[in-house]
């Protein structure tokens, strides 16, 4: 009985070995990177996915970079700002010091007076260097997600036409590592970006 399961199991083993060897050898087509190749033709074949590098689209997409210059001269306008009356407070206390070196407040009331000041005028400037800081964030945010709305609802119609599977995002080369150039569609963004964006203007 042993005998008979033992063999077959044997001719059981052969014949899938049989079968797989004739179905891997019987295959007319493969494919391989994009190329069907068969017995009688080769032919190319492009994947429906493109690529969009963002640090590329953010340097030449005109609404991003007047967004930004308008973030940078806020940020620039803000730390002036804080810097002039940072400036000042420091001045009143090299002056308050002078003062209480030489002896010059009338009263020790007075000086602690001068002093109180001093640090609600500097704990003011601290909470005006949050707030401007808070609002800078905001600000940059919100530049963020106007640039993410306006790329995603254009890629969304111009896909329509194009008929993508997929459109990646590369930043920095951090996504795709190597991709053919056909497949890098940001040029062409940029340029159709750039003239709806010069239209509404």
């Amino acid at each position: 009985m042993k005998n008979v399961l033992l063999i077959s199991n044997a001719i059981l083993i052969v014949a899938v070995v049989v079968l797989f060897i004739l179905v891997l050898g019987n295959k007319t087509n493969h494919k391989a990177n994009g190329i069907f190749s068969g017995h009688d033709s080769i032919s190319s074949v492009s994947l429906p996915i493109a690529y969009v590098n963002v640090d590329s689209l953010l340097l030449n997409y005109q609404l991003a970079k007047e967004s930004n210059e308008a973030l940078m001269k806020k940020q620039e306008d803000s730390r002036l700002d804080l810097n002039v009356k940072a400036r000042q407070l420091q001045n009143e206390m090299a002056e308050f010091q002078r003062k209480l070196d030489n002896n010059a407040f009338l009263s020790r009331e007075r000086a602690e007076q001068e002093h109180a000041r001093l640090m609600r005028k500097e704990q003011d400037l601290q909470q005006l260097n949050g707030k401007l800081s808070q609002e800078l964030m905001d600000a940059q945010q919100k530049v963020n997600e106007e640039l993410r709305d306006s790329v995603y609802t254009f890629l969304k119609n111009y896909n329509k036409d194009k008929k993508y599977e997929m459109i990646l995002s590369n930043t920095a080369s951090d996504n795709i590592l190597l991709a053919n150039d056909s497949y890098d569609i940001t040029k062409e963004i940029t340029d159709i970006l750039n003239k709806r964006y010069g239209k509404k203007k």
